[in-house]
C-alpha cells in the first residue's frame, strides 16, 4: 500500500489535540468509524495476547450515568463516540491456549509447531505475580489507545484520551466486573466544536534534542 508522506503524517499529528469541547451535532461517518474500530482490533500487544475489550458506549442515558464519574467532563456525553478501554482480568495460561487455537485457525499451522510458543506464554502468565501481571497487561491497553488516537488523527477525526474518571464506578455502571473486565482508560471521538479555544493553541513540546538521544 502507498505510504502516507512524511509531511502528511506530521501534519495529522500536529492537527490533533485532546479535544475539550465536541460538537454534539456532528457524527463520524459509518465507514470511518468502522476503520477506527478495526484499528483497535489490529493493535499490537505483548505476545499478541490481546488482553482487552473495547466497550463502545452509544446509549445516551448510560453516558449520563458516567458523567458524574468523569469529573463532569462534557466530552463524555457530547462526543459522537465514547470508548472504554478495558483490561481482561485474571489473564492465565488458558489465554495462551486461546491465542494458539486462533493462530491455528487463521494460519493453518499445526498446533504442535506452536507448542514451544504456547509454553513460553503460559509460563510468563503463570509465574508473574498478579499485581505485576495487572501492570503488564494494562500497558498493552494503553498501546491500543495510542493506535486509536493516531488512526483518528490520520482520518481527520478528533479524539480525547481521558484518565480523569473513576474506573471502579465505570465498572459498576457498565457491569464490566461480571464480564471479566476492568476499565483502564477512556477515549472520546467526534469533531471539535467551533468555539473550543484549545484547538488554536500552539502545541507545547520540548525540543527534539531534549527528548531524543542517539547512542
Amino acid at each position: 500500500m502507498p505510504p502516507l508522506s512524511p509531511d502528511a503524517a506530521i501534519a495529522a499529528l500536529n492537527w490533533r489535540y485532546a479535544v475539550k469541547k465536541f460538537d454534539p451535532t456532528k457524527k463520524i461517518p459509518a465507514g470511518t468509524w468502522a476503520a477506527l474500530e478495526q484499528s483497535l482490533v489490529l493493535s499490537p500487544s505483548s505476545y499478541g495476547l490481546q488482553p482487552w475489550k473495547f466497550f463502545v458506549v452509544d446509549t445516551p442515558a448510560v453516558r449520563e450515568q458516567l458523567l458524574p464519574h468523569s469529573w463532569g467532563q462534557r466530552q463524555i456525553v457530547d462526543a459522537d463516540k465514547l470508548v472504554v478501554f478495558a483490561l481482561k482480568t485474571g489473564m492465565a495460561p488458558a489465554d495462551a491456549d486461546r491465542l494458539v487455537a486462533r493462530t491455528v485457525q487463521l494460519r493453518g499451522v499445526p498446533a504442535e509447531k506452536l507448542e514451544g510458543y504456547r509454553q513460553m506464554m503460559a509460563g510468563s502468565l503463570s509465574k508473574t505475580p498478579p499485581d505485576q501481571l495487572d501492570v503488564w497487561m494494562s500497558r498493552q491497553v494503553f498501546i491500543a489507545l495510542g493506535v486509536f488516537l493516531t488512526t483518528a488523527a490520520v482520518l481527520g477525526v478528533d479524539a480525547c484520551p481521558m484518565e480523569g474518571f473513576v474506573p471502579e464506578k465505570y465498572d459498576e455502571v457498565l457491569g464490566l466486573g461480571a464480564k471479566g473486565y476492568a476499565a483502564r482508560v477512556v477515549a472520546t471521538a467526534g469533531y471539535r466544536a467551533a468555539d473550543d479555544h484549545y484547538a488554536g493553541l500552539k502545541k507545547v513540546r520540548y525540543e527534539p534534542g531534549e527528548v531524543i538521544e542517539r547512542i
